[in-house]
């Protein structure tokens, strides 16, 4: 099944827009864990065991495993969801950027080493860093668009002087994604919570592709504000993710049960959004 389909089915489903970030940070495990590296695969699986049912993504981000030497824990989980949820498609957080042979590498990690049906990628070195990764022709890649971060200005929302009507880089990316880089149709892009006009500038320039917006939760997006503006036509076109606020909801024995209800909170916040969008 193609990313996209993916992305339906588990819209229809379970109803959701919603997608959960999977970031485990030992030092902010329930108090039985707390600080033990060797239990991040617990912990993200009892998150899954508990959202599995309200979730239209998951998106475990790559340098919370490695940077615990817990890329077998990443393995695992990813197959643990699999069982639990293979309905829900997996997307790696991993922002990859390069070209060549180094790039190919990077999809074989994401595809075939993890298994994930979608990439984060950064596309500031241009096409020929995109194109290894849509050789897999049945999976998803996002690409870093107009990102949440206050940083994000210093490139993205740079004006362009010899495009013409795209005058911010942001809006020439957008527009590069949804055209001559889509190569394998399976194209998204990335675009903050944080920045609702710039999200509705990117769904003009790119009216059906996926949009991953972070931001929604600990970083304080406007959940009405972000699905007006990136609303589509297309089904299953919009994923926001929410990490922290879910996952570490509770630092108690009901950690699990209280990433459920805060999961329920945000699908429910986003289902109303969309219906007065």
């Amino acid at each position: 099944m193609k990313f996209l389909d993916q992305l339906l089915t588990a819209h229809q489903n379970n109803h959701s827009m919603l997608c959960v970030g999977l970031d485990p940070e030992p030092r902010r495990f329930p108090l039985k864990w707390r600080g033990d590296s060797h239990r991040i695969f617990e912990f993200c699986a009892e998150i899954v065991n508990a959202t599995s049912d309200v979730v239209m993504a998951y998106k475990p981000q790559i340098a919370y495993f490695s940077s615990h030497k817990a890329e077998a824990q990443l393995e695992r989980l990813i197959q643990h969801i699999r069982e639990v949820a293979p309905h829900v498609p997996i997307i790696l957080d991993a922002k990859r950027g390069d070209i060549g042979s180094t790039a190919e590498q990077y999809a074989i990690e994401a595809f075939e080493r993890y298994g994930a049906d979608a990439l984060t990628l950064s596309p500031f070195m241009g096409f020929d860093s995109i194109a290894p990764y849509l050789k897999y022709h049945d999976k998803g890649a996002f690409l870093l668009c107009r990102t949440s971060n206050p940083g994000g200005d210093d490139l993205q929302n740079q004006r362009l002087a010899n495009v013409k009507g795209e005058p911010h880089l942001y809006e020439h990316i957008a527009n590069l994604a949804h055209g001559p880089w889509n190569t394998n149709g399976q194209l998204g892009l990335v675009v903050g919570a944080t920045y609702p006009n710039e999200i509705e500038r990117v769904r003009a320039f790119a009216p059906h592709l996926p949009l991953l917006i972070p931001g929604i939760g600990a970083q304080g997006g406007d959940a009405q504000a972000t699905v007006k503006a990136a609303k589509s036509d297309a089904k299953a076109r919009v994923i926001v993710t929410s990490s922290r606020a879910i996952i570490y909801a509770s630092d108690g024995e009901d950690f699990a049960k209280a990433a459920r209800a805060e999961a329920l909170q945000t699908r429910a916040l986003l289902q109303k959004a969309l219906e007065a969008a």
